[in-house]
């Protein structure tokens, strides 16, 4: 009898829960009792709990096994094997037909196919959540959302139902979103704690912003380094949504942000300004309307920045559709004291709820001329590229196979067309050859995205970026290219062309070759190492006669000669063949160590290749991007594990365990004393450090090298400045992101592999040090007119032509190769990535 009343007693305390949350997220509103609300499943109330994605997964299929109305796909996987899910709510008919629908509405995209009846068209609406794991409200927003779209009986929900297909993401970063999570929940305390300063709201190094290599996903749209955007951009040109909710949070203390953002300043150069003046008007109704029903504050037309286009509210805008950012101040954990009093987590999520019904309402509502919009955008793009004088855009180089393979599947995957080149071409004192270069006509749908991966701008409405303010992706690849102003024609190129990789027969070679131009050469070298080949490499260019003839090499190659190996014969060739296979190279061989020209192979400018023993100190006051970026770029294009040690092990560390050891940007002063004394020991008898951006200033203020900073004092600016102007005044004289030309020494060995002297580097600092005093170590120095695309105040520009890119301090027999320029920013510079290689494999020769 006990048992059953305390059974009862339980049952209606869980009933006057879920009715109290359904009062709180859906007052007024009645549900179909044969979908399972989110509490009923989970067994808690939103917002009592941090979901984790297993179950949030778990309900989302379970939501699609008991409706008609949803289906749940997988379109990938993370790097920690999470499932990346999108779930497709509609009526049920329209759930039947999803595909004919999908196919009739991607017709909008081509201007080529007549324009479909869009009066019957249901709008096609993407809410993307979490992209940012520590920003988990969004997440928590779309499992109430996808209740409420499936269960409501209200007249609104049928209405979206009928004449919409909603495509929800529930966390574009599961694997971060994860990380954060774990947080928040193991610090819960009961009841929960609102003090800032308690551990709950103050996660550790990695934070869960960022995803498996710690990579932030929403600048990752355009680059697409990362697996997750990767899969999210395969699947969006699938569907091409008309609209795109892009939900976020910020700073505890701020009330809730939408679109639109700041004119013009914020805005990206190729997007109509139809987008902005009247849609983006349009949708703002709608949310704030929503907001006000339950009174909470909002803000717009502020900060934040539309111009970058590898944002998730960004991309959608250069696509025909409408990107939304929506920020929501936030609890960061389950309750936070703010200038407003205490947030939490249920008001975080309730905000983004309203906005997301929001979303769908607006989009249904305006969905006729969304869809018209969609169709006028990529006429719109046609009619632009035809009066416009660049006509196409050549690429390629001619020495990188690699590369040129990167830089298309990049193109590709953004849907742009790209045509083969089927003559050698010469534009602008640059030669392109048959075969080892494209073209992309300007003349198609995307057009607009062909600008932004070749366009350089420097004009710019505003001097205030909230990210970069270049983003060339042609510049990035270090891609050679032109402008044509003639009409191309040319078969189009829907794959990726099939390598046929050299490798030499079997006969009585003195040496195998690589060159060490090809960007995968690195991949090559490490899997050789590893197999415990002994490897040599040129510090002066020579020409062998080899199996194909006559072959040049320049400095930097690969010489495997058939002396001092362990292996045998056969065993060397097997591992050799491997290497190449895995890595995209040509390998050749010669008979005869004479070369034809240069040195010969037994010459003292060639040398053994030592074995790279790499250590990173990452964790608290260490930079998680660029030790993510470096991670993420050995891991991947290397296949090179590096030892990642937290800088408060730094006791433990015995150096000489390594050769190579890596700074990224950060605060390094817990290495004092001993620690710090062996490090300059370790240093002095022939260690290299590679220190990235304010690494080298920690360096020079512990006098362990000792370079020149440029005299960096401001200008003398106007007398008074209305205090209401500051932060544009002052925002105006920093680097965001933007892109020089610099000059390189390629036979200095940090220009091992590189064919020119030119070569585009991305500034985002105002670390500015004099070129080296060693008139021999300022391998990377900008040219005299160096702004090749983005924002710089005429000040900075002056001390940018003044400095020096990358210099190396020779320290004792060791020495400390700076990188005032990022080399591997956000994954997506391959054209500098070789600098960070031949530091890595070659410092010793520095």
């Amino acid at each position: 009898m006990i048992k059953n009343t305390l059974s009862l007693l339980m049952a209606c305390l869980f009933f006057l829960q879920a009715n109290a949350q359904k009062e709180y997220y859906f007052p007024g509103e009645s549900f179909d009792s044969q979908i399972p609300s989110p509490e009923s499943f989970l067994g808690y109330e939103i917002g009592e709990w941090h979901t984790r994605y297993d179950r949030l997964i778990a309900y989302f299929e379970e939501l699609a096994e008991v409706s008609d109305m949803a289906e749940l796909h997988t379109i990938g996987y993370t790097n920690q094997k999470r499932p990346l899910v999108v779930l497709v709510i509609s009526n049920s008919s329209n759930i039947q037909n999803l595909q004919s629908i999908r196919t009739n509405h991607i017709k909008l995209v081509d201007p080529s196919q007549p324009l479909p009846d869009v009066s019957n068209m249901p709008a096609v609406i993407n809410l993307a959540y979490s992209v940012h794991g520590n920003e988990p409200s969004g997440g928590e927003a779309s499992i109430l959302t996808a209740y409420w779209l499936l269960a409501s009986q209200s007249d609104l929900a049928k209405e979206i139902r009928e004449n919409a297909v909603v495509l929800i993401d529930p966390a574009i970063n599961p694997d971060g979103r994860d990380r954060h999570t774990n947080w928040a929940n193991m610090h819960k305390g009961s009841p929960p704690v609102a003090d800032p300063l308690d551990r709950e709201h103050n996660e550790i190094w990695p934070s869960g912003r960022v995803n498996h290599y710690w990579f932030d996903l929403n600048r990752d749209w355009l680059p697409l380094a990362q697996v997750e955007l990767q899969n999210k951009i395969a699947w969006y040109h699938t569907w091409y949504p008309n609209v795109v909710g892009d939900f976020h949070e910020m700073g505890t203390n701020s009330t809730y942000f939408f679109e639109p953002t700041k004119p013009f300043g914020s805005e990206n150069p190729v997007v109509p300004r139809k987008n902005y003046e009247d849609i983006n008007s349009k949708f703002a109704a709608y949310f704030a309307k929503a907001l006000d029903e339950i009174g909470s504050l909002y803000w717009t037309k502020e900060v934040f920045d539309n111009s970058y286009p590898g944002y998730g509210s960004t991309y959608p805008d250069i696509q025909g559709g409408l990107g939304l950012v929506f920020e929501q101040g936030s609890s960061r954990g389950h309750i936070q004291s703010s200038q407003r009093g205490d947030i939490t987590f249920a008001f975080t999520i309730r905000n983004q709820l309203k906005t997301s019904i929001a979303t769908m309402e607006a989009g249904v509502k305006e969905r006729e001329y969304m869809h018209r919009y969609l169709r006028e955008f990529f006429q719109t793009a046609l009619s632009e590229a035809n009066q416009s004088r660049t006509k196409a855009y050549v690429f390629g180089d001619e020495y990188d196979e690699s590369r040129n393979r990167l830089f298309l599947k990049l193109l590709l995957d953004h849907s742009i067309k790209v045509v083969e080149n089927d003559k050698d071409i010469s534009i602008e004192g640059k030669n392109f050859k048959k075969g080892k270069s494209w073209i992309v006509p300007t003349s198609q749908p995307q057009y607009r995205m062909v600008r932004s991966m070749f366009e350089k701008v420097t004009e710019f409405a505003d001097s205030i970026f909230y990210d970069a303010s270049s983003w060339t992706m042609a510049l990035a690849y270090g891609m050679p290219y032109a402008s044509q102003t003639a009409m191309v024609n040319g078969k189009e190129v829907t794959a990726l062309p099939v390598q046929e990789l050299h490798f030499p027969v079997e006969n009585q070679y003195v040496a195998y070759f690589v060159d060490w131009t090809d960007y995968f050469a690195p991949k090559f070298l490490h899997h050789i190492l590893e197999a415990g080949v002994h490897v040599e490499a040129n510090a002066l260019p020579f020409t062998s006669n080899t199996d194909v003839g006559s072959k040049e090499f320049p400095a930097g190659s690969l010489i495997i000669p058939m002396a001092f190996q362990k292996l045998s014969a056969s065993e060397l060739r097997s591992v050799l063949h491997k290497a190449a296979e895995a890595s995209g190279q040509h390998v050749y061989a010669s008979t005869t160590g004479f070369s034809l020209k240069g040195i010969d192979l037994g010459s003292n400018n060639i040398s053994a290749v030592q074995k790279p023993k790499v250590l990173m100190l990452v964790g608290q006051g260490t930079s998680q991007y660029e030790a993510g970026e470096i991670w993420h770029l050995l891991d991947t294009k290397v296949g090179m594990p590096i030892s990642k040690v937290d800088i408060g092990l730094i006791g433990r560390v015995n150096l000489y365990d390594y050769n190579t050891l890596i700074l990224t940007s950060g605060n390094y002063n817990s290495i004092a004393g001993p620690q710090l004394n062996h490090l300059k020991d370790w240093l002095n008898r022939g260690g290299t450090i590679i220190s990235l951006r304010t690494a080298s200033q920690w360096l020079q203020s512990q006098e362990i090298v000792k370079e020149e900073y440029l005299n960096t004092e401001a200008s003398k600016g106007p007398d008074f400045i209305p205090f209401a102007s500051r932060r544009d005044f002052e925002g105006a004289q920093a680097v965001g992101g933007s892109i020089y030309l610099a000059t390189l020494d390629n036979t200095h060995p940090l220009g091992f592999g590189y064919r020119n002297q030119e070569i585009p580097v991305y500034r985002n600092s105002t670390i500015f040090f004099k070129p080296s005093k060693n008139k021999y170590q300022t391998p990377v120095r900008y040219t005299a007119n160096p702004l090749l695309g983005g924002y710089i105040s005429p000040a900075n520009l002056e001390k940018v032509k003044q400095s020096a890119s990358v210099l190396v301090s020779p320290v004792g027999q060791g020495r400390v190769i700076h990188f005032i320029d990022n080399p591997n920013f956000r994954g997506t510079w391959f054209g500098t990535n070789k600098m960070f290689f031949n530091a890595i494999f070659y410092g010793d020769r520095m």
